[in-house]
Parts: C-alpha cells; sequence; structure tokens
C-alpha cells in the first residue's frame, strides 16, 4: 500500500506503507541513533512527533516488550528509509510493522530519509502529515494548515500517570514526578533500592510535602516547558526544601522555576551519540538526548544556577546546579545506555546529596507518620 508524507512547506514524499492503515498530523522531526527504534517509538518525549530515523535500516532486530520505556507508544508516525519486516534476534516477539498496526501508527518507508534530513536541518522542525489515504495533496494541505499548534501541545497531561502509585524500597524515598517518564529512571532508582513514589504531573507542593520525601525526581516528558507553568510553581515552592534532580523537561522545569528563560531549537536533538562535556572535570560523555527546547545561557544571569555541562556541538545548556541549594539538573538522559553507561552516575550523585542534605539536616525518625501518610495518599 502506498503512504505519503506531506510537509507544510509542500514538500512531498511518497512511499510504501508499514504498520496501520491511518492518517495522522505531528512535527515531523528526526533522531540520529544507529541502534534503539523500541526506546524512541516508547519513549513518552515523542508525543505528537512524526519521527524519521536518519539510520537507513530499521526494524531488523524485531520488537522486544522488555526494551519499552513506557506501557504505549505516543508518537504520530514513523518514518524509515528501510523497513526489515523479518527480524533476526531470537528475543524478537514480533516487527515492528505489527506493533505500529496495534496501537494505529502509520508507518512509511522507501523514501529518501536523507533528503528529509536536510529540509528539517536547513528549515527547521515543522508540521506534517502522514497518510495512507487517496485524499488529494491540496486536501492533506488544508489539514495541515487546520491543525494548530494547540493541538500539539499538551502532551504532559496525555503521556503522565493519572494516579500516584509507589515501586517500594528499603532506602531513600523519593518522589518521582512523572511529566510523561521513562522508565528507565524508575530502573535506575530501583537499582539503588530506592522507595519510589510516582506522582502525576500536577500534583501540588503540598501533596509532595504529604508523602515525606528525601528527595524529588523531575521526569523527562515531550512539548514545550513553558505549557506547564504549574509544574514550574510546584517546584519553586519545593526548592531549598529537599534535594531535586532534574532530566530533560524537568532540566528546563528546574530552570525556569530558578527564573532562568528556555527557547526552542531550529530542530532539537535527538539521537544517542550526542556529545556532551563536563566542565568540572572536562571530560566528554557521549550521551542519549530528546528534546526539542533549550535553556538560554544568556537568561542563567542573575539566577543562582550554574551551568555544569555544554553540547560539544551547537554549545547549548546540558547541564545546571543551584549555587545555594541541593539541586541540579541536565538536559540529557542519564538513564538511558547508548553503549556504556557511563551517565548514569548522575543517579549515584543524586543519593549523596541526600544523604548530605539529611546529614545537615537531622530529623527525628517519624516512621509512623511516614507509614500513615503513604497508605492516606496511596
Amino acid at each position: 500500500m502506498q503512504a505519503r508524507l506531506l510537509l507544510e512547506d509542500g514538500t512531498l514524499f511518497t512511499g510504501k506503507s508499514f504498520g496501520a492503515e491511518a492518517e495522522s498530523t505531528g512535527e515531523v522531526v528526526f533522531n540520529t541513533g544507529i541502534t534503539g527504534y523500541q526506546e524512541v517509538l516508547s519513549d513518552p518525549s515523542y508525543c505528537g512527533q512524526i519521527v524519521t530515523m536518519t539510520y537507513p535500516l530499521i526494524g531488523n532486530y524485531g520488537i522486544s516488550r522488555d526494551d519499552f520505556e513506557s506501557i504505549a507508544p505516543s508518537i504520530h508516525g514513523f518514518v524509515v528509509r528501510r523497513y526489515e519486516p523479518t527480524p533476526s534476534n531470537w528475543r524478537a516477539q514480533y516487527n515492528l510493522g505489527d506493533l505500529l498496526k496495534e496501537y494505529g501508527i502509520p508507518g512509511i518507508t522507501d523514501i529518501d530519509t536523507r533528503m528529509l534530513t536536510r529540509i528539517i536541518r536547513q528549515h527547521g522542525t515543522m508540521k506534517g502529515i502522514l497518510t495512507t489515504s487517496s485524499k488529494s495533496v491540496a486536501e492533506l494541505q488544508e489539514m495541515i494548515a487546520s491543525t494548530s499548534i494547540e493541538e500539539l501541545r499538551n502532551q504532559v497531561a496525555r503521556t503522565s500517570t493519572p494516579n500516584v502509585y509507589s515501586s517500594p524500597g528499603s532506602k531513600e524515598r523519593i518522589v518521582l514526578v512523572d511529566y510523561g517518564a521513562k522508565s528507565g529512571i524508575l530502573r535506575e532508582l530501583n537499582k539503588r533500592d530506592c522507595d519510589v513514589v510516582i506522582v502525576p504531573h500536577d500534583t501540588t507542593a503540598e501533596e509532595i510535602r504529604r508523602l515525606h520525601p528525601d528527595g524529588i525526581q523531575l521526569s523527562n516528558g515531550p512539548g514545550d516547558p513553558k505549557d506547564v507553568s504549574y509544574a514550574v510553581n510546584t517546584i519553586s515552592e519545593l526548592l531549598g526544601e529537599y534535594p531535586i534532580f532534574g532530566i530533560c523537561l524537568g532540566h528546563q522545569l528546574l530552570s525556569l522555576a530558578c527564573g532562568a528563560d528556555t527557547e526552542k531549537l531550529k530542530f532539537g536533538h535527538r539521537g544517542g551519540n550526542h556529545p556532551v562535556k563536563d566542565l568540572e572535570t572536562g571530560r566528554c560523555y557521549i550521551t542519549s538526548q530528546n528534546h526539542g527546547y533549550t535553556v538560554n545561557e544568556a537568561s542563567l544571569a542573575g539566577t543562582d544556577l550554574i551551568v555544569t555541562h555544554i553540547n560539544n556541538n551547537d554549545k547549548t545548556v546540558e547541564g545546571v546546579k543551584h549555587a545555594k541549594y541541593p539541586a541540579f539538573s541536565v538536559q540529557y538522559h542519564p538513564e538511558a545506555a547508548p553503549g556504556p553507561y557511563d551517565n548514569s552516575y548522575l543517579f549515584d550523585r543524586f543519593i549523596e546529596m541526600i544523604r548530605e542534605h539529611k546529614r545537615l539536616n537531622p530529623q527525628k525518625p517519624r516512621q509512623a507518620e511516614l507509614t500513615a501518610a503513604a497508605k492516606g495518599v496511596l
């Protein structure tokens, strides 16, 4: 079956369909990862986007649900140069096309993804429509034009958990605020035997206090950080009261809460091979990234935030820490492993920060109070 991808600038790509017979609009972006298409498909941060993979062969190792970062995909479409319908992998449970069909997501193959990527790099991300229908180009253009930016926003509410739930552990209690969290963040906290309580994106500061956390983890998530201004207010209330660690969207929200500003990148950073320099050690890390917005470095002047990491490609801000309070964040994904596990040390740093904060701010044991609070909220 034929599939077509039309960009809002009028560029039309015609290829073959794989996945669902469907029609979907979204922001067309590209990912430079050589592997990891399962993690891309299941990352909630891709909500509202039609994702182009720049690596030419996709689907060759099939689909294993053990590698997913969420329960269900949130992307609006998938674009590849060559789709492999017959995977060669003993772990594969089914192929990529079947997964897309299961969730009603259209896919297109056999198009020039290099050309598409060059267009996005030159002109920036733009709206598009991916369809298997026989509608005319004029009709499709009208559909793109009628899709407002607002319809592609508020993805945090769509991807966040609606309910509080827990992942018990015997050590530090961490409240993980879910703005569209990847499962990898929870896995890293579980590895450290943390007692994790996952809460919805709109949980208030007072509700978080009632959980008596030792620290607060701000997750990744989709969209513009300024669309979730209520989260900025919550973080502002909790800053200095508890140690805070932000990842990706959580990094941007922490920066906004401290008085900095964010801005949209021309075509964003998406892939598992982005070099980031740690300014404190001089070491360069290869990182996994997925974001379309960045913290404006000039806006950090006059705040209490200090830049700790920069992107070696375009020098954008990749990490900050608070000069007075126990709080830090990174733009990239330390829970992801694009090969080595170099960046997982940040979770150890978070735990060390929590323990130091507790040492400097001793409190009486309140196990009964903690138990009662947990039962009341959970």
